[in-house]
């Protein structure tokens, strides 16, 4: 991939009273859930990097990840390799500022379903989130 721009922000949540983004998933009450730290929002925003599809978004087609695109392989070692390395890549492409501990890939080749867990941070000092993501054989994608 081309090297991306990028844009350093000093982190937004220094006022508790201020929201600085919106929180995935929507809906519920109130309908767009702020967020108020630069954690919450750094992890709302992986998600949303995660379950879009390559191509999806108009103008920034490279915008997204290939987990859609690998729901249909076959599911063994190569295919788990090409899923970390290209998860890794674009983390790191769109939101350099996400620090990235592991990537877990377990794959049920009988059941042709995977999970993903990812355990994440946005600052070095910051809380070891972990992400799992669960793609069944029907095409559902789920995020915890």
């Amino acid at each position: 991939m081309p090297v991306r721009k990028e844009y350093r922000i000093n982190p937004l949540d220094l006022k508790k009273n201020t929201a600085i983004g919106v929180m995935l998933p929507l809906g519920g009450t109130p309908i767009f859930k702020s967020s108020y730290t630069t954690e919450e929002q750094t992890l709302s925003n992986l998600k949303n990097l995660l379950l879009t599809r390559k191509g999806e978004r108009p103008f920034q087609p490279e915008f997204g990840t290939e987990i859609y695109s690998l729901l249909f392989e076959n599911l063994n070692i190569d295919v788990e390799g090409t899923l970390e390395d290209s998860l890794r890549s674009d983390i790191k492409y769109w939101l350099p500022y996400v620090l990235i501990d592991s990537i877990r890939i377990k794959s049920e080749p009988d059941t042709n379903q995977i999970e993903i867990s990812l355990n994440v941070k946005a600052t070095e000092n910051g809380a070891n989130t972990p992400i799992i993501i669960n793609v069944t054989n029907q095409g559902n994608i789920s995020i915890v």
